[in-house]
């Protein structure tokens, strides 16, 4: 039976995104935003901090199992950290080979690893060393860093080190995030590694699922951006749901909700607006309702209002207590 995972998608699906999407529905399990690996080995604390459903035992509150992700290139603190994070019991651990960001590829991390097949190897097998055997282990990597030429070469050394399955996005480092997706290049891996292949890039529509299948060979297809944009794309996919013309607002409306709520928990009253609206700035694509509601918040700034707001909306019920998080505590401010 195909699988339908939640992907890693670092500033974007945080743990309140990743509760809302799970709790929508559809996906067999899905991996948080990475922890980077610098010189040291991290408490566990900062696992907790970027992936708390560490402390529901590796699930969202909706029952999904999630994966945490670790970025770095030392093969000795990555297998280190891998130990202290596989004490706390994740739903498995995935490594990044293919993050684009200029940040994150300036220290050597993410894809910017992607023209080492021997340091992609030494990683992954000095992490293979220290994760239980009932742990699933994968890696998630994009085809290159400006072309594809050593796609099969990374593929082949990541298998052969031992993670148990293999993502693929298929686009290089200098594709960034344009479409297409090259799902002929992720077929063209899958033929030349043993390991199971999961097919990742440019997945909007139930008929880009079809047609990722059907072009890479891969039953199991891993949607990122469109799963935010698309709350309902996972359920869609797998027939459960049938409107895929705008409707199905009234399912996502009370998950706005929910997700502004966890919001106002988590992040200074400055910050919560951008969150909210870089959120409904996706959902437009596919729902008219959420086109008029990011309009009308757009020029708002303050958090009260945009409580008011969503509550002449009908997406709030009822106007929430105001309690936030106090000026200078330790909160998630991206």
């Amino acid at each position: 039976m195909s699988r339908i995972l939640l992907a890693p998608m670092e500033g974007l699906a945080d743990s309140l995104l990743r509760g809302v999407l799970t709790a929508i529905g559809g996906y067999d399990w899905g991996i948080c935003e990475f922890v980077r690996v610098g010189n040291s080995v991290l408490p566990a604390k900062t696992f907790e901090r970027i992936c708390p459903e560490l402390l529901n035992g590796g699930r969202t509150a909706a029952g999904t199992p999630m994966r945490v992700q670790l970025l770095g290139s030392d093969p000795h603190l990555m297998a280190e950290n891998a130990h202290r994070l596989a004490a706390l019991r994740p739903a498995g651990i995935d490594l990044n080979f293919g993050c684009p960001a200029p940040t994150v590829n300036r220290h050597r991390g993410g894809a910017a690893l992607l023209g080492e097949p021997e340091l992609l190897h030494a990683i992954t097998a000095a992490v293979r060393a220290v994760v239980p055997a009932d742990m699933p282990f994968t890696a998630k990597m994009r085809l290159g860093i400006d072309d594809t030429s050593l796609a099969i070469d990374n593929a082949q050394a990541l298998a052969a080190a031992g993670i148990d399955e293999l993502i693929v996005h298929g686009r290089t480092r200098a594709d960034g995030y344009r479409p297409p997706a090259r799902w002929e290049w992720i077929d063209r891996v899958r033929a030349a590694v043993a390991v199971p292949l999961i097919a990742n890039g440019e997945v909007w529509t139930v008929e880009d699922y079809r047609n990722c299948q059907a072009a890479t060979g891969c039953a199991d297809v891993m949607i990122g951006r469109g799963a935010v944009a698309d709350p309902l794309l996972a359920r869609r996919a797998r027939g459960e749901v049938f409107d895929d013309g705008g409707g199905g607002w009234d399912e996502v409306a009370p998950g706005v909700a929910a997700y502004w709520l966890g919001v106002r928990r988590k992040v200074v009253p400055a910050h919560a607006g951008g969150r909210l609206k870089q959120w409904l700035a996706m959902l437009r694509r596919n729902y008219p309702q959420a086109e008029v509601l990011y309009q009308r918040l757009r020029p708002v700034k303050a958090a009260a209002d945009i409580d008011r707001l969503l509550l002449a909306a009908g997406v709030l019920t009822k106007l929430p207590e105001t309690v936030w998080p106090a000026a200078g505590s330790a909160v998630d401010a991206r």
